[in-house]
């Protein structure tokens, strides 16, 4: 039985570089192709709230592929940020800029927020999905031997919680899992339903 058979007409595009993103769309067993890339200035507005920033990029997203959209086009656009004393943390610059970032996560709770938006032609719908973390107490060594085994450069926070540093490190997830690796596949799953109807 086909669950999503609206999307039958639709030709669905992941608009997203992230291998983690194309590996998680893969769950859904829907069928979609890897849309190529545009180059877009991810800025928000200063006053943002930290945790509408991420919608608010996967819709900027979005407006930018709606200019090479044909009629049956459905793109999927996605952004995830940490969340840490309110401020967003992006990917790092550098490997030093990603043992700053992960000596600020340690011992501490943290919010991982990605906004998904779907889009077509004719419309469009976003979300946002909130996850908290708990990170233990990380020495010096252990996110030294990370950031240099792993690289973690393209990643928010500068972790990946599939990775050793999740194994070793994170002590607590409520909410999705999913959602910190880079897509709530759960919550995209009710959205391309309720999108497609």
């Amino acid at each position: 039985m086909n669950f999503l058979e609206n999307l039958n007409g639709y030709k669905v595009s992941l608009a997203s570089a992230s291998p983690r993103r194309r590996e998680l769309m893969q769950l859904l067993c829907i069928p979609f192709e890897v849309a190529d890339p545009i180059d877009i200035d991810e800025i928000y507005p200063a006053g943002l709230d930290a945790r509408s920033v991420p919608e608010y990029l996967s819709r900027l997203k979005a407006e930018a592929y709606r200019k090479v959209m044909g009629v049956s086009d459905l793109f999927i656009t996605a952004d995830t940020v940490v969340i840490v004393d309110d401020q967003v943390i992006g990917k790092p610059c550098d490997e030093n800029d990603a043992c700053r970032m992960l000596e600020k996560l340690s011992g501490r709770k943290h919010t991982v927020v990605t906004g998904v938006t779907l889009c077509t032609l004719g419309k469009m719908a976003s979300f946002s999905v909130c996850t908290d973390v708990d990170f233990a107490p990380l020495s010096d060594d252990e996110i030294r031997f990370y950031v240099d085994r792993f690289r973690p450069l393209d990643k928010a926070g500068a972790y990946g919680i599939q990775e050793w540093i999740g194994a070793v490190g994170i002590s607590g997830v409520e909410g999705s899992f999913y959602n910190v690796m880079g897509l709530p596949v759960h919550r995209l799953w009710t959205a391309l339903r309720a999108f497609t109807v």
